[in-house]
C-alpha cells in the first residue's frame, strides 16, 4: 500500500491520514480507500458513547482486518456488522502492524470509547511482527527504506518493556543496520533469497514447492516455551488485564493452513491456551475455511496477492458471527 497514504504517529509508528478517499490499483479490480477523523480505515467516526440500544465492538488487526484489496463493505469487519442486529462494529485495523502495535492502539486510541466486547483478529503471521524493530518500506520512486517500529521486550519475571517510543521518525537507509539490528527488520519469513527465487517463478510453481516440501512458515508456534510465543503471550495477557469486558482473540490463518500446504496443529494449541471461560474466548475459524472444496479455498487469496479476497471475509465474517451471536445474545438479557 502507498506510503503517502499513512503519516507519522509517535507511539504506533503510523496511521492512516484521516479523512482520506482513494483508490487503490489492484489486481482484484482496485478498491476505494476512506478513513475516519482518527486515522483508521473504518466507516464510523470514533464516538465515545454508544447509541441507545447498541452493542458496540472494537475490533484490531493488521491488513487482513484494515481490509487491503476489498472494498469496505467487504471486509470481514464490515459484513460482521451486517450479521449481528443492532452492533456496532469499530475497525482499528492498520495495515502492516504487530499485536504490539495493536496493543499500542487500543492505549492510545480506543481504551476510553464505551464498548461491549474486544475481538483480536491475531493474523497468526503477527509472531514474526512483534519481535521485529523495523519494517521496510519502498518509497513512491521505489528506493527500499527502513523505519522503526515500537517494540517490546521480556525483561525480569517476564514483565514487558516498550521500546522505540516516541518512534525515530527519520528512515534509514536499507545497509544502514547491522548485526543483531539487521537481524531484527521485518523481512516476511524465514528463507528471504529462497523465496525470492521461487516467487520470480510464479504463484503455482510457489504453491507446488510449498505442498511438496509440507513448509512450516512460522516456526515460532512449534512449542510453549519459544521466545516468539512467550513474547506475543505475554503482549496478549497484558492486553486482556487491561480489558474489562469479554475478548475474543481470533486468529486467522494464512492461506497455507486454509489450503492445507502445512499443518496447524503448533499454533492452534499455542491460542488454545489462551483461553479462559467466557473472559476470554478463543475462536478458531480455520474449520470454517477446511468445509469449502480445494478450487474455493484457492479463490480465498488473490491470484498474486496472499490478502483474503470478499469470499474470505465472508467466511470469516460468518464463523465469527456463529460465535458471538450467543454471547451478544446474553448481554442484551
Amino acid at each position: 500500500m502507498p506510503r503517502q497514504l499513512f503519516q507519522y504517529d509517535p507511539t504506533i509508528g503510523y496511521r492512516f491520514v484521516p479523512g482520506i478517499k482513494a483508490r487503490i490499483d489492484h489486481e482484484g479490480g482496485g478498491y476505494l480507500l476512506r478513513t475516519n477523523q482518527a486515522g483508521f480505515r473504518c466507516a464510523h467516526e470514533f464516538e465515545r458513547a454508544k447509541p441507545p440500544g447498541v452493542l458496540r465492538i472494537l475490533l484490531f488487526g493488521d491488513s487482513f482486518t484494515a481490509g487491503d484489496a476489498v472494498s469496505d463493505r467487504q471486509r470481514y469487519g464490515d459484513v460482521l456488522e451486517t450479521l449481528l442486529p443492532a452492533t456496532q462494529v469499530y475497525n482499528f485495523g492498520l495495515p502492516g502492524t504487530g499485536t504490539d502495535q495493536q496493543y499500542l492502539i487500543w492505549r492510545d486510541h480506543a481504551a476510553g470509547i464505551e464498548h461491549d466486547l474486544v475481538l483480536i483478529g491475531v493474523q497468526v503471521e503477527n509472531i514474526r511482527r512483534v519481535v521485529a524493530r523495523y519494517r521496510p518500506f519502498v518509497t513512491a520512486e521505489g528506493e527500499i527504506i527502513t523505519l522503526a517500529k515500537p517494540y517490546f521486550t521480556l525483561g525480569e519475571g517476564d514483565a514487558l518493556a516498550l521500546h522505540h517510543v516516541p518512534v525515530p521518525k527519520e528512515p534509514l537507509r536499507a545497509d544502514a543496520l547491522d548485526g543483531a539490528e539487521a537481524d531484527a527488520v521485518d523481512r516476511g519469513g524465514r528463507l528471504e533469497w529462497l523465496r525470492s527465487q521461487i516467487n520470480r517463478l510464479g504463484p503455482r510453481v510457489k504453491d507446488v514447492a510449498q505442498r511438496i516440501t509440507r513448509y512450516q512458515p512460522l516456526p515460532g508456534y512449534a512449542r510453549a516455551d519459544h521466545p516468539d510465543w512467550r513474547l506475543l503471550e505475554a503482549i496478549l495477557h497484558a492486553w486482556i488485564q487491561e480489558i474489562s469486558v469479554p475478548v475474543v482473540i481470533c486468529p486467522i490463518p494464512l492461506y497455507q493452513y486454509i489450503e492445507d500446504t502445512a499443518s496447524p496443529k503448533q499454533y492452534q494449541a499455542r491460542f488454545r491456551s489462551l483461553e479462559d471461560g467466557d473472559r476470554v474466548i478463543v475462536h478458531d475459524p480455520l474449520p470454517n475455511f477446511r468445509s469449502h472444496s480445494s478450487s474455493e479455498r484457492r479463490a480465498f487469496r488473490f491470484e498474486r496477492d496472499v490478502h483474503p479476497t470478499p469470499a474470505a471475509h465472508r467466511v470469516l465474517a460468518e464463523s465469527l458471527a456463529g460465535c458471538l451471536e450467543p454471547l451478544l445474545k446474553r448481554m442484551r438479557g
